[in-house]
C-alpha cells in the first residue's frame, strides 16, 4: 500500500480498539464517539478485505489478521509518541541511558539531576538502576556507573568518584563501640566483596573477628538493615551523608579504608556522542 493511502485514522481506531478488545473505551481515548471508531473498523477490514475483530456480547475478540495486526501498529504509535516526546522548546532531546548502581544513584546522582537538567536541557537522561552486574549492550547502555576497579573487559573506564569505607550503624549500636575491636561483639553486615571488612581492621591493627553477618547485593539496603540496628555496615561515607546528617546512621570511627572507586564506563565498540560527552563531563566533576 502506498504512503499516501495508508488510512491514519482507521488504524488509529483499529489499535486503540485491539487494545482495549471494548469500542467504547477507544471512543473514550480517542476523544470520538463509538459510532466513528466502529465506522473506521469497517472501513478498514473492507479496505483490507479481511475482518479483524469478532463481535461478542460483552466485547470484541480479534481474529487471526487482527491479532498479526495490533502489535505492529502498537509498537509503531509507541515509537512515534516517544520521538515526539523527546521535542522540547523546538529541539529534539538526545537520549542517554545510564545504567547506576544504587549507592550512588540515591547518594550523589538523584540530588544532583535538576541540576544537571538546569545545565543540559537538550539531554534526555535516562536512568537505570542496577547492582555492579551489567550488561551494556544487552541492556542498550549508553554507560553504566559502578564502583571496583575499573577493570572491566571491553570497557573505556573514566574514574569519577572515591568512595572510602568506614563502619557505620545506628546510633544505639555506636554507643557500644569505643575501639575498633568492640565490632567484634556485633553483627558485621557484609556485601559480595568479601575482602572488605579485613582490609578495614588490618588498616585499623586489630584481628579480623568471625563475621557472619547476613549479605546484602546493595549497599542501599545493607545501610537500611544497620539504620534499624540489624548491624554494623561497611560503607563509602561519602554517600551516605544525608543520613548521618539526619541522625539515622552514626559513624563510630574516622578510619577509612580504599577498597574501590566508582567508574563511569562504557563500551570501547560505542562512539561516544555529543549528548554522552556531556554527561561524561559532568560526572567527571563528582569529586
Amino acid at each position: 500500500m502506498d504512503r499516501s493511502q495508508l488510512p491514519l485514522n482507521a488504524l488509529r481506531a483499529f489499535e486503540a480498539s485491539a487494545r482495549h478488545l471494548n469500542v467504547t473505551r477507544a471512543a473514550l481515548e480517542l476523544r470520538v464517539t463509538q459510532a466513528a471508531v466502529s465506522h473506521h473498523i469497517k472501513l478498514l477490514e473492507d479496505q483490507l478485505g479481511a475482518p479483524l475483530f469478532r463481535r461478542l456480547p460483552r466485547g470484541l475478540t480479534l481474529t487471526d489478521e487482527g491479532a498479526a495486526l495490533a502489535p505492529m501498529l502498537s509498537d509503531t504509535f509507541d515509537r512515534m509518541a516517544a520521538t515526539l516526546d523527546r521535542f522540547s522548546s523546538g529541539r529534539l532531546r538526545d537520549i542517554v541511558n545510564v545504567g547506576v548502581v544504587g549507592t550512588f544513584a540515591t547518594g550523589w546522582l538523584l540530588p544532583r539531576l535538576a541540576a544537571f537538567e538546569a545545565l543540559h536541557p537538550d539531554v534526555d537522561l535516562r536512568i537505570m538502576i542496577n547492582n555492579n552486574r551489567v550488561d551494556l549492550a544487552g541492556e542498550g547502555l549508553d554507560f553504566a556507573i559502578r564502583y571496583g576497579d575499573g577493570a572491566w573487559h571491553g570497557t573505556d573506564a573514566a574514574p569519577i568518584l572515591e568512595a572510602p569505607m568506614t563502619p557505620l550503624s545506628a546510633p544505639g549500636v555506636a554507643r557500644r563501640l569505643t575501639t575498633p575491636g568492640d565490632l567484634g561483639r556485633e553483627v558485621l553486615l557484609r556485601s559480595y566483596r568479601p575482602d572488605e571488612w579485613k582490609l578495614w581492621f588490618d588498616a585499623a591493627g586489630v584481628a579480623t573477628p568471625p563475621i557472619r553477618g547476613p549479605v546484602f547485593d546493595a549497599s542501599p539496603t545493607m545501610a537500611a538493615a544497620a539504620a534499624s540496628g540489624v548491624g554494623v555496615a561497611l560503607l563509602p561515607v561519602r554517600l551516605f551523608e544525608q543520613d548521618l546528617a539526619s541522625g539515622r546512621l552514626v559513624q563510630p570511627f574516622s578510619l577509612c579504608v580504599t577498597t574501590g572507586r566508582y567508574w563511569l564506563t562504557r563500551l570501547i565498540s560505542r562512539p561516544e556522542t555529543a549528548a554522552m560527552a556531556a554527561v561524561r563531563a559532568w560526572l567527571q566533576q563528582a569529586d
